[in-house]
């Protein structure tokens, strides 16, 4: 997964005990650790906290889930879901990994790798 080979320093941090309510643009690394109330997107990776709650839709290269998230995710580099993780929505993206006491509500669409031209 891309999450593990590109730079990783966190641009930025919505940290525990926040709380923000709308949409979320943000370029590069995010990592959320309060509550979002609105769709996140990020030209880079995710990491979604454990303590972390996300009620939107989600669109980043790369996404881990610690948390909980009401909404989509679309990733298509991968998406990992952690054991502490909950998913009440659609994922997409090339590459998944679950681990176990996942729970996941809805529909996988494997993205197709793209050929190097």
């Amino acid at each position: 997964m891309a999450l593990l080979t590109d730079d990783i320093s966190i641009n930025t941090i919505i940290g525990l005990g926040s709380a923000v309510s709308g949409d979320v643009h943000a370029n590069g690394f995010i990592r959320v650790d309060g509550d979002i109330d609105g769709n996140l997107e990020s030209t880079g990776n995710i990491i979604i906290g454990d303590k972390a709650r996300i009620n939107g839709n989600i669109t980043a290269l790369s996404t881990v889930v610690g948390g909980i998230v009401l909404g989509d995710i679309y990733s298509p580099n991968g998406i990992k879901l952690l054991s502490s993780s909950a998913v009440i929505g659609n994922i997409s993206t090339k590459n998944l990994e679950i681990e176990e006491n996942v729970i996941f509500h809805g529909h996988c669409t494997a993205l197709k790798e793209e050929k190097a031209i």
